[in-house]
This record gives structure tokens, sequence and C-alpha cells, in this order.
């Protein structure tokens, strides 16, 4: 290497940086304006006069939107990269706040809900190719900080909607709106990073896509990290849908602390999301996905049966832990498939999504008829298939096939 060399390798690092934590910035950004929709469902219920049943249509309208349209539109930028897409996606996400902020009709509150979804769809799957772009080989280091960026969001939203939305009204959902015109400053500079990238790419040789394993064992994989995924979603989906319920039926305390113990349990899921990355990065992510799904099994399995000190102190442990799995699994899954960071990235954050709240609707059906201690006590087991882990390849025997 030439002297003159390091030093642009060295601006190239920095700007690397700084393009990784623009894009978690605004996946946090894109995280909150995604909890307003639920937010305000209270005032949405009293307004319109609505039944369950339209509750229940605009969640639907949301996640199929922001859900079934990400693997579309990932397998789609894989092919026809849009350096542009991402804040352009946060521009839906803009109208659809002031949508819904101003909506009369309901037809205008599925509108919202769906621009909201859209802006979403087309947010993750590139957001997640630009992460691994601007990595420098730290894939594990790009994708924790950019989930790190989503998980921060979903944690801080429902406060800003109980200090903000709630007090104030649907119109101040228009407010956010602000935040999303930010976001889609920030993901123009991020765009213009992207398309001088694709042109520098373009002076080199083209990356090969070929797949490293055969292709029965790359499908076995990607079942394997799919189920993994529902997994965690699952039990993910039981503690921030249903933990505060289960404090206040078990030990009695008041909804504000059931609140702030789940916003514990949320920031200790963050931890755990950034510190995958790096570990991923330094041991390999198969190591994490061990250590996250199988690892946390003791401490899941001991939660129901703990006292109040204990359950607080497991819940840290158990978010940090198991949250700590996703990134290694999309850094998993987008090295199996070479070239396909889009489809990948569209696939499991938005079967992460969708499932999650799937699983969230079928347990509240469980708890309704068992009682949400049974919930509980039956999602502990989920971690035992953690196990099917065995079945992963190992990367350092990969070969690239032709």
């Amino acid at each position: 290497m030439t002297t003159t060399a390091l030093p642009a390798a060295h601006a190239a690092n920095k700007t690397a940086f700084a393009v990784i934590f623009a894009v978690a910035a605004c996946h946090l950004i894109n995280d909150i304006m995604q909890s307003l929709l639920s937010a305000i469902y209270p005032i949405l219920k009293d307004s319109y006069g609505l039944d369950f049943v339209q509750i229940g249509l605009l969640t639907f309208t949301f996640q199929v939107t922001a859900s079934l349209l990400q693997p579309v539109i990932g397998i789609y930028t894989d092919k026809r990269p849009l350096p542009y897409s991402i804040a352009a996606g946060m521009g839906s996400t803009l109208v659809g706040l002031i949508v819904l902020g101003y909506a009369q009709d309901y037809w205008l509150l599925l509108l919202g809900s769906a621009l909201i979804g859209f802006g979403s769809a087309v947010f993750h799957p590139e957001s997640s190719r630009v992460a691994r772009l601007a990595s420098g080989g730290r894939h594990g280091f790009a994708q924790s900080t950019f989930q790190l960026g989503g998980n921060v969001g979903s944690a801080v939203g429902p406060l800003l909607a109980a200090f903000i939305v709630l007090p104030r009204g649907q119109s101040s959902v228009a407010w956010f709106a602000v935040a999303a015109l930010i976001g889609m400053v920030i993901l123009t500079f991020v765009g213009r990073w992207y398309a001088e990238h694709r042109r520098q790419a373009a002076k080199r040789p083209p990356v090969s896509t070929a797949l490293p394993f055969d292709k029965r064992t790359t499908l076995i994989a990607l079942i394997v990290l799919t189920l993994l995924t529902f997994t965690k979603n699952i039990y993910m989906a039981a503690i921030s849908s249903y933990y505060t319920f289960y404090l206040i039926d078990k030990f009695a305390v008041d909804v504000q602390t059931s609140q702030l113990l789940l916003f514990l349990f949320l920031g200790a899921s963050a931890v755990g999301v950034f510190l995958g990355g790096p570990i991923g990065d330094r041991w390999g992510a198969k190591f994490v996905i061990w250590f996250s799904i199988l690892g946390v099994l003791p401490f899941t399995l001991a939660l129901p049966y703990a006292d109040y000190t204990w359950t607080i102190v497991l819940s840290i442990v158990i978010g940090i832990i198991f949250s700590s799995a996703f990134s290694a699994i999309v850094v998993f899954a987008q090295e199996l498939m070479p070239g396909r960071v889009g489809m990948i990235a569209g696939i499991f954050f938005g079967f992460a999504f969708g499932s999650g709240g799937i699983a969230a609707a079928a347990l509240g059906l469980l708890a309704d008829v068992r009682g949400i201690d049974f919930v509980f006590v039956v999602t502990s087991y989920l971690p035992l298939l953690g196990l099917l882990t065995i079945l992963l390849p190992n990367m350092n025997t990969r070969h690239v096939r032709t």
C-alpha cells in the first residue's frame, strides 16, 4: 500500500462510521413513528366510536404494508439499488403522520397507517444494506448498531406517546413529522454516499454472488435461522406485550412501576442488541446464536417462579442475552446468501415485525383462557429450540460454488 492511500483509507473509515450512525439514528426515528399509531388507538376509539375490529384493521393495514412488502422491496433493490429510496421512504412516513394527525374519516386513518407501513418497508432493507456496505468488514458491529437505533426507538416511542400524544390529542401526532423531515435530510446525505459507493464499486471486479454452500445446506440453514428468529420474537412479544400485566397481577405493583420495569427490560434488550454485533465479529455469528438462544434458557425457566426482586434481575439478564441474537442471525443469513442483502434484511426484519404481532395476539388468547402466568411458563421453554443451531454450517468451512 502506498503512503498516499493511507489517508484516503482513514478518511473512508471515518465516513463509514458516520454513515452507520446516521442510518442507526434514522432507524430510531422510524421506530418511534411506528409506535405512535398504536399509541393513539384509545383516542381514535373514543373520537370515532371504533370497535375492536376496526382497530384491528388499522393494525392489519400497517403490518401488511410494513412486513409483507419488505422482502419484495429487498429483492427488487438487490437487482436495482435505489440509493435515495430510503429518504423517499421516510417521506412516506412523514405524510402518513400528517394524515393520521388531521384525519377526520376512518379511510384516512387506514391511508395514514398504510403510508407509515410503506415507509418502514422501504427503509429497512436498503438501510440494512447501507450499514453492511459501510461496515468495512465489521458486519456484526454495523448491523447491531443499526438495530440498536430501532430498539431504542421502540423503547422511547411509548414514553413520548404517553407524555405528548395522549395528553394533547390526535393532532399532536403530526408534530412528529418534523422528526421525519430531519430523517429525510440525513438519509439524503446517506443516499449520496451510497450512490458514490456504487460508482466506486463499479470500477472494481464484481463481488461473487455464488452460494458458499450447496443449496440443501443453505435452505436448511435459512429455515433454522427463521425458526430461531420466530422463537426469539414469540418470547420477546410475550414480555413486551404482557410483562406489565404479569407484574401487576403477580406482585400487585402499580401501573407506573410496571411501565418503568418494562422500560428497563427494553433498555436491557437494546444493550444486548449492540453487544451481539462486536462479539459476533470477534468469535463468529454462530457462537452468538448458540449463546443467545440456548444460553438464555436457564433464566427464562426460572422467571415464572422468581420473587419480585429476582423477576426484575432475570428480566434484565434475559433482555441482554436474548436480544444479542438478532444481528448475528441477520449477518449469518447475509453470508449464506451473498449479494442478497436486501432480500435477507426484508425477510428477517419483516418477519421479525410480523411474527411478533401475530404471536402477541395468539398469546393474548392463551392468557384469556389459561391466565397470564401460564403464558410465561409456556414461553419459558421456547429457547430449547436453540438446539437447532447445531444444524447451521460452520462458516470457516465454506467454499464458493460455481
